[in-house]
Order: C-alpha cells, then sequence, then structure tokens
C-alpha cells in the first residue's frame, strides 16, 4: 500500500494507471466522487489539493461559497476493482481555498480534529475503532411515494415468508425463521460464496480482514467483519467495507442495505462499536476495576452513558433507526453497562487476560451514521466522561425481561424518535464542540439538516398501517 505522495504518483506511473478516482464524504454519510486523468494530479494535489465545485454538496456552503479543494491521502490508494478501465480510488479531506484552512463541515477533517483533540489533552494519543455493521441481502425491492399512495415492496430469496410460495423448479424450504439466522450452513445459508467473494475484494481493497457470516433475521441479515483501526482509518475502511458489499452484491443481481430495519417484527441491523484509547503504544482500558476495566475506561463508559441522547443524532441519524431501538430484538435501549447484557447500550465483550484486547462496545450505532461524525462524537463524549471523572453508576448484570415495570423505569433509555435525538443535541452539545472538534455551525446545520429533510417530511406523510388502524373510523 501506498504511504506517501511520491508511493502514489510511482504506482501510477509503474502501472501506467489513466485514471484517478477521488472519494470524499458528504455530511450525511454518503460517498461522492470525482475522476480525473492522471496529468492532473501531481505532488500539490497531496497538500494543497485539487479544485472542484461544492455548490450542490449536501449541508455544504451556499452556491457563492462553492469553491473547494479535495486534499488527497495517499496511504487511503486502492485500485478500484469495479471500474472496467483500471482506476486508483483515492480518499480525500476538504480544504477550504480562501483560507487554506479545513472545511470545518467536512467530515473526516473533524475526525481528524477529535484525535488532534484527544493528543491535546494529553490522555492518549490513540483512539482504535471497530465497527460491526450487519446489512441485509434482497433480490427485489420497490418502493415508492406520491400524494396518493405510498408502499415498499422488499423480497430475499431466504425471506421465510416465502415458505409457501411456488418458486422455480419447485421451493425447497431452506428459509431461517424469524430470529433464527444465526450461523445456519448451507443450504439455508444461501449467501456462504456472496461473502467470501466480499470479503476478499475488500482486501484486495486494503481492509484487513476477518470473517463473515449469517445474521440472526430472516431474509438475509449478513455480517462481515474488518479488523479494528485507529479513528479515521476505521471510518475509512467503514466506507470501503459498504462499497464493496453493495458493488459485489450489485454483481450478482442483489440488492444491500445497511437500513437499521427495513423488515417488520424481525431483528434490525446495528453497528455495533468498539473503542478504546491508548498512550505510547500502552492500552488504558485495562485495570482491576469491573470487567478488568480501568477508571479512565469506567469515566469514558460514564461520559457515553451521560451524553447518549444526545449521541445518537449522529450514531443513530435516520428516522429509521429508532424502528430498531425498541424494546426486545436484542435492542440496545436501556443507558447502562455490563459484561454480557445485550440489552444494555454498553458492553465489555470478554476479552480474556490480554490488556491490550481490553475494549468497550457501543452497541447503539447503526450504518445509517456518518462514521467519522459517529466516531469523533463518541471519542469527545467519553473525554468528556474522563475529564469529569463521570460515574457510569453500577453495572446492568440481571437479565432485562426479569425485571419488575418499577425497577425497569429506573434505567434511562435511548430517545425514542429521531426528533428525541436532535433536541437532546441542541440542549448537550458543549461536549463536542469543546476542543474545537464539532463548530456549532455544524451542529446547528445538522439539526435543521435533519429536520427539514427527514423528520418533518415524515410528519406529513399518511402512513400505509395508518389506513388499517383508521380508516373506518
Amino acid at each position: 500500500m501506498a504511504k506517501t505522495a511520491a508511493d502514489v504518483l510511482s504506482w501510477i506511473e509503474r502501472d501506467n494507471i489513466e485514471l484517478i478516482d477521488l472519494k470524499f464524504i458528504d455530511m450525511p454519510g454518503i460517498w461522492q466522487h470525482l475522476t480525473l486523468h492522471r496529468s492532473q494530479i501531481d505532488e500539490s494535489s497531496f497538500t494543497d489539493g485539487v479544485a472542484f465545485d461544492g455548490s450542490s454538496i449536501r449541508g455544504w456552503k451556499s452556491i457563492n461559497e462553492s469553491d473547494m479543494t479535495m486534499v488527497l491521502d495517499p496511504t487511503t490508494a486502492w485500485i478500484d476493482p469495479f471500474m472496467e478501465i483500471p482506476t486508483l480510488s483515492v480518499i480525500c479531506s476538504i480544504k477550504e481555498p480562501r483560507t487554506g484552512q479545513p472545511y470545518d463541515r467536512c467530515p473526516r477533517v473533524i475526525a481528524q480534529k477529535a484525535v488532534d483533540y484527544l493528543k491535546s489533552t494529553g490522555l492518549g494519543d490513540t483512539a482504535f475503532f471497530g465497527p460491526e455493521a450487519e446489512f441485509f441481502i434482497f433480490e427485489d425491492v420497490r418502493f415508492e411515494q406520491a400524494e396518493n399512495r405510498g408502499y415498499y415492496y422488499l423480497d430475499s430469496i431466504e425471506g421465510r415468508w416465502n415458505s409457501g410460495k411456488e418458486e422455480p423448479g419447485g421451493n425447497k424450504a431452506y428459509k431461517p425463521g424469524y430470529k433464527q439466522g444465526y450461523f445456519p450452513v448451507a443450504p439455508t445459508d444461501t449467501s456462504q460464496d456472496l461473502r467470501s467473494e466480499m470479503l476478499l475484494v475488500m482486501a484486495k481493497c486494503g481492509v484487513p480482514i476477518e470473517k463473515h457470516h449469517h445474521e440472526v433475521a430472516t431474509g438475509g441479515q449478513c455480517e462481515l467483519g474488518f479488523q479494528f483501526g485507529t479513528l479515521v482509518e476505521a471510518a475509512d475502511n467503514l466506507m470501503i467495507y459498504k462499497y464493496v458489499i453493495k458493488n459485489v452484491g450489485s454483481k450478482h443481481g442483489k440488492t444491500i442495505t445497511f437500513m437499521p430495519k427495513p423488515l417488520f417484527n424481525d431483528n434490525g441491523s446495528g453497528m455495533h462499536t468498539h473503542q478504546s484509547i491508548w498512550k505510547d503504544g500502552q492500552p488504558l482500558f485495562w485495570g482491576d476495576g469491573y470487567a478488568n476495566l480501568s477508571k479512565m475506561a469506567l469515566h469514558y463508559i460514564g461520559g457515553l452513558l451521560k451524553h447518549a441522547p444526545a449521541l445518537l443524532a449522529f450514531t443513530n441519524p435516520s428516522t429509521n433507526s429508532y424502528k430498531r431501538l425498541v424494546p426486545g430484538f436484542e435492542a440496545p435501549v436501556n443507558l447502562a453497562y455490563s459484561q454480557g447484557n445485550r440489552s444494555a447500550s454498553i458492553r465489555i465483550p470478554l476479552s480474556g487476560p490480554n490488556p491490550k484486547a481490553k475494549r468497550l462496545e457501543f452497541r447503539c450505532p447503526d450504518a445509517t451514521c456518518n462514521p467519522y461524525l459517529a466516531f469523533a462524537a463518541m471519542l469527545c463524549a467519553g473525554i468528556d466522561g474522563i475529564k469529569n471523572e463521570i460515574d457510569p453508576g453500577e453495572s446492568l448484570d440481571v437479565d432485562i425481561y426479569d425485571l419488575s415495570p418499577e425497577e425497569l423505569s429506573k434505567i434511562p433509555s435511548t430517545p425514542g424518535s429521531l426528533e428525541g435525538a436532535l433536541e437532546a443535541l441542541e440542549k448537550d452539545h458543549e461536549f463536542l464542540t469543546t476542543g474545537g472538534v464539532f463548530t456549532d455551525d455544524l451542529i446547528q446545520t445538522w439539526i435543521e439538516y435533519k429536520l427539514d429533510n427527514e423528520v418533518n417530511p415524515m410528519r406529513l406523510r399518511p402512513h400505509p398501517y395508518e389506513f388499517a388502524l383508521y380508516y373506518d373510523c
């Protein structure tokens, strides 16, 4: 893998690569790209950047402030496996051409500022993140919304709802039951070869791979695993992960979604996110406290729990996110921590006696998030917990379903809607702006964007189930 601008330029020359695809992320979290001929790239592209028009990028500046520059990160270069003509892909951060400063609405810039903030505190010098993004594989997806109609339709060869369907050659009946899709072998698991291809293609793109498996829900829910990395690196790898999975699926006539709750009455797709802080090459979360956690780790947990309602505006930023965050379905709705309770929002994995493996897992996030913003926000909350020695309270080591309503009422829970999370963010965001990681402008833009483009449009439209409830009123 390339490490420097000179490495990338040598690679282009050596392999006679004519096209370079520059990828960057918009504020909601979708990759955008611009393809340039090799003649447009030189060593200055990795410092000064490449000019482009950013006026139509969601959440960015107005048309009269549209000129932007993409600064190529040479460590992210990889040959794009989905382009017929050999093309080198490079991930970029955005710079303001007028000032020469990093653009404060660029999510990748914000992620780097979070790491710089950690270093400035002296608490640590490295934040490791390991996201586990689940997804569904479908064969047919249709949806429509108009003034007089609205519907969606999903179908999967593995869908339990197809157990009585007449299929070409006869229905072979191997379809995972609802909530019974975890780890079945073939022929029930139909996507083994597809996932293997996804995993190996991801490795060719420079992502350090680990595993793949079927997930709990019927209808083709799956997960691939890659190794944890530094904060920005992990976010980069997650974007490659999503890109590869969608494109390998498309190549085989499948369609992939990371939507948290596409199916009613079965498990949704989350993105459990492992995290830890290190300094001078040493892990700082190992200690003699609960579950072998250090005081620093427990205070980090305290910060996550205290700021969780506001955090979810970035870690669970879609209206659909809150269809997953409901009691049941192993949903992590309880703002508590535990060694093993999967309904707790923070789990401490049983990582054995190796201090380097000690970490915590924040289970709320889902893959509709912008990973750069989500990881940065989680780190800021954790740092706030450490700096202020926030007590996370007692661990939740009981079966949540055995608790009485009175006992359950004492456990705080996640917001019930995106609107609730945005309201929490408006009231509680100083932990994000401390250290200059997030700006007030970015936070206010995020809240307004989500309200104007997601929350309010959902309010205006009747839901199909409302006709079943109320049509004959």
